[in-house]
């Protein structure tokens, strides 16, 4: 099991060849998607930052019925709810996220990417970010979808809405964790799955709160093109799968791009919560998509 998070291939412009505004190579996201697929992934989410993302999302997901969506609005543009109407409190946005959700029934798993992100404030203030992040959750509340959901530097507010939004709660995961102990108990204890990648791996620190997670609150991922295993990572001497890759100047069909995340990278998450764990890679992976496809509903 393995998502796509962050904008979705089919507009990130990453996946088009595009770095900093230049054309490096040719678009290659068919070539991601056969990767991924031919590694064992078998299902993946593309992450909706805000409606147009969503709607270019949902575009992709409906010709491969491996792929999925979810809808929402990242905290990080959430001034997008008033801007779409000057003067509005946002319902118009509101309620075309609705729309996108009801309309795609089984193709929409999740609302969100939202919640809050307090290290990236120049983007979108925090009072604008908490009254979305609200307003989001009544989403979850009208369509009983669970949620995937971001926080950064924030995670005493986040956690008072969740608990002050109870009723709107069917399930959710906090998605690039690299949070303390504390705080991954605290999501666990409320119900919450924690989804590590590359960024929950970062640090001894960080290692050290994934070896204390339950595995059955759990979920990996990738967020590609972002949150890679970097070599400078503490948990790189974990890692023992390595893909061909090349400098994106000189890619070449077939081969990933030196700094681009993908799906495919998602055992090298597996690898290293494995080794942290003590568990077989297999057994591990078995109970990962377990968690998952109860989060998301799906058949075992």
């Amino acid at each position: 099991m393995e998502r796509i998070t962050g904008h979705p291939p089919s507009s990130d412009l990453m996946f088009h060849g595009i770095y900093n505004g230049r054309q490096s190579h040719t678009s290659d996201i068919d070539g991601v998607l056969q990767r991924a697929y031919n590694s064992g992934i078998e299902k993946i989410i593309i992450t909706g930052g805000n409606l147009t993302d969503s709607r270019e999302a949902l575009q992709q997901v409906a010709a491969d019925e491996r792929l999925y969506a979810t809808v929402g609005c990242h905290p990080t543009r959430c001034l997008e709810f008033e801007q779409q109407q000057p003067g509005s409190s946002g319902e118009g946005y509101f309620q075309d996220l609705l729309s996108l959700i009801t309309s795609n029934p089984g193709k929409v798993v999740a609302v969100g990417e939202c919640g809050l992100d307090y290290d990236r404030l120049q983007f979108c203030p925090k009072e604008v970010q908490v009254k979305y992040f609200e307003r989001q959750l009544l989403l979850a509340e009208k369509t009983r979808l669970p949620l995937f959901l971001h926080c950064r530097n924030s995670f005493g507010d986040f956690m008072g809405i969740m608990k002050r939004n109870r009723a709107a709660f069917n399930g959710g995961v906090m998605h690039s964790f690299d949070g303390t102990l504390e705080e991954a108990r605290e999501a666990v204890n409320f119900g919450l799955y924690i989804g590590l990648n590359g960024c929950s791996l970062k640090s001894a620190q960080n290692l050290d709160v994934v070896k204390s997670i339950p595995i059955g609150s759990m979920l990996l991922e990738t967020d590609a093109p972002w949150c890679e295993i970097r070599p400078s990572h503490a948990s790189a001497s974990l890692v023992s799968t390595h893909f061909p890759c090349r400098n994106r100047d000189k890619w070449e069909p077939g081969m990933s791009v030196k700094g681009r995340n993908e799906p495919r990278n998602i055992l090298q998450v597996l690898e290293v919560v494995a080794s942290l764990k003590g568990m077989d890679q297999g057994d591990l992976a078995e109970q990962v998509y377990k968690n998952t496809c109860t989060l998301f509903r799906w058949t075992l």
